[in-house]
């Protein structure tokens, strides 16, 4: 029996007007509208920091996984469940979960897919040393795995626990038989990336993948789900938005996603292109070390004092930022301002959610009221390859903080470097992004404000180090409520904490398009992943 009472159907395409103040691309070549080829070209504007899939809980490297692998349940394009490895699944006691496996499914090498993989495949992420951002955020509830049989398998939580269904679409099932080696975790991450005992259940198998320049992968005939459409796949990085429009129109690749904002009329207008877009899962936001008393990147800060400590600090940098101005000009329509965590009517949104408002002189005087009537210095750290203008929005923002008297300067660098400095705690503030994976509340709010707790898994990537006990209380009482309208009133209770609070700014949710060569179609995903089955015949 299918259950899956965690969050309403989110299905809405962005009526936003585009304006296109960039490059132009009236021209196009021949070749970009032949027919349909056996081999799908996608031109990707951020490459996967790995190919294991459970390594990092990065958008460019779920979408990569799930050509390779498949999880219990899957999720369709607006983020409502269906049945994946497994057929059904129920709760047969308050605690324990039960999911019948499909029979007869095999892996890319042929061996059975068993209940030993889900065994295996659940227990690893924890073990996967070195993760930027840990998939054990969606396993630590799991206090006990139980094989029934082959192809039943029953999971048991410490308290009720309703999510459960929603995580298990968030982890990927390796084979335990290709993935056995004599580490913890089984094969390496960098193993892993090489192709090594990259076996999975998915649609497409592993060819190969030469960093920065291309991942080819086969079609998987004998798949579970049925034949895939393209034969092979390649993908090929260009996080350069003019090299990634240009490869595009030239016809050197079908599709390309994220098309830059300057570039979105043109587009529109040419006849050999197709736009597809949806509003996503992604919120743009700020975080603030709210932990450290030796704030990195605050020169000026008194000894021992960290402005950003203050909520008063928090709100005023808040204030200071014009959010509809960096939709409008900025992102030219590709992002719709927010004060919450997710796009309503998501579950867990708040209808009633105010933005910010932009409001110069309070904030002056709210850095005054804390004791810096002159601001202070700060760097705003941020990639300038990762999300939809990210450098750009981050200039914004440093500009509109001087405008109020924080001195603030960007640091821009390749998202690579970004990840890594984010990781070590080398900002005191940082501008990042959040897909929720989950399509609801309880996502973002274990990852980004709960208190870093590795043992619970919450906090995984709390950067800022934020951390409310009263927030944490509810949002730890809303993981454990069954009933859908109670949690969900929890849920939106503990993200008005952490916002009052100013845990961290929010800036805009992304509107997310792809642009395919005439002919195809590219059915748009609210969790903003680009999937080669989703690409079809106009």
């Amino acid at each position: 029996m299918q259950r899956h009472p965690t969050r309403r159907s989110f299905n809405y395409l962005a009526s936003t007007a585009l304006f296109g103040l960039g490059l132009a691309v009236a021209g196009i070549a021949p070749g970009i509208g032949q027919a349909l080829a056996q081999e799908l070209k996608i031109g990707l504007s951020a490459e996967p920091s790995a190919l294991d899939p459970h390594y990092h809980n990065l958008g460019p490297n779920h979408q990569i996984a799930a050509h390779l692998f498949d999880a219990l349940l899957q999720q369709d394009e607006n983020q409502k469940l269906a049945p994946g490895l497994a057929e059904s699944w129920k709760p047969i006691s308050e605690t324990t979960w039960e999911f019948k496996l499909r029979k007869g499914v095999k892996f890319h090498d042929g061996s059975p897919f068993t209940a030993a993989d889900v065994v295996f495949s659940l227990n690893r992420p924890p073990k996967v040393p070195n993760s930027p951002s840990s998939l054990s955020i969606y396993t630590r509830p799991i206090t006990n795995i139980k094989v029934v049989d082959d192809h039943t398998v029953q999971l048991t939580t410490a308290n009720p626990y309703p999510l459960l269904p929603t995580d298990m679409s968030r982890v990927y099932i390796m084979s335990s038989k290709a993935a056995k080696a004599d580490v913890a975790e089984g094969l390496t991450t960098e193993g892993l990336s090489k192709g090594e005992g990259l076996i999975g259940t998915g649609p497409y198998k592993y060819s190969e993948w030469v960093r920065g320049n291309r991942l080819v992968l086969a079609a998987n005939n004998d798949y579970w789900g049925g034949k895939p459409k393209w034969e092979k796949v390649t993908f090929r990085p260009m996080s350069n938005d003019a090299a990634r429009v240009a490869a595009l129109l030239a016809g050197d690749v079908d599709m390309i996603e994220n098309p830059p904002p300057a570039d979105m009329k043109k587009l529109r207008e040419n006849p050999n292109v197709k736009i597809s877009q949806a509003v996503s899962n992604r919120l743009i936001y700020i975080h603030l070390d709210s932990f450290t008393d030796a704030p990195v990147g605050i020169p000026d800060a008194p000894a021992g004092k960290n402005p950003l400590k203050d909520p008063k600090v928090r709100q005023a940098l808040s204030q200071a930022i014009n959010r509809e101005a960096i939709t409008s000009r900025i992102m030219e329509g590709l992002g719709q301002p927010t004060a919450d965590f997710l796009p309503y009517p998501m579950f867990g949104t708040r209808k009633d959610a105010k933005l910010d408002p932009y409001n110069p002189d309070a904030a002056k005087k709210l850095l005054a009221d804390a004791g810096y009537p002159n601001g202070f210095t700060i760097t705003l750290g941020t990639p300038n390859d990762r999300y939809i203008n990210d450098a750009e929005v981050a200039q914004a923002v440093a500009s509109q903080w001087n405008r109020i008297g924080v001195k603030a300067k960007v640091d821009a660098v390749t998202r690579t470097v970004f990840f890594k400095n984010r990781d070590e705690f080398k900002y005191s503030a940082y501008l990042a992004g959040w897909g929720a994976g989950t399509g609801e509340m309880s996502d973002p709010l274990r990852a980004l404000v709960a208190t870093p707790n590795r043992e619970k898994g919450m906090g995984t990537t709390n950067k800022g180090r934020y951390s409310n006990p009263a927030m944490d209380a509810v949002l730890e009482e809303a993981l454990k409520t069954v009933d859908d309208k109670k949690r969900e009133e929890l849920l939106q209770k503990a993200s008005k904490i952490a916002l009052d609070d100013y845990g961290l700014i929010p800036l805009h949710i992304e509107v997310t398009p792809w642009a395919t060569r005439k002919g195809l179609v590219y059915k748009a995903r609210a969790d903003q992943y680009t999937l080669a089955n989703g690409v079809s015949k106009e």
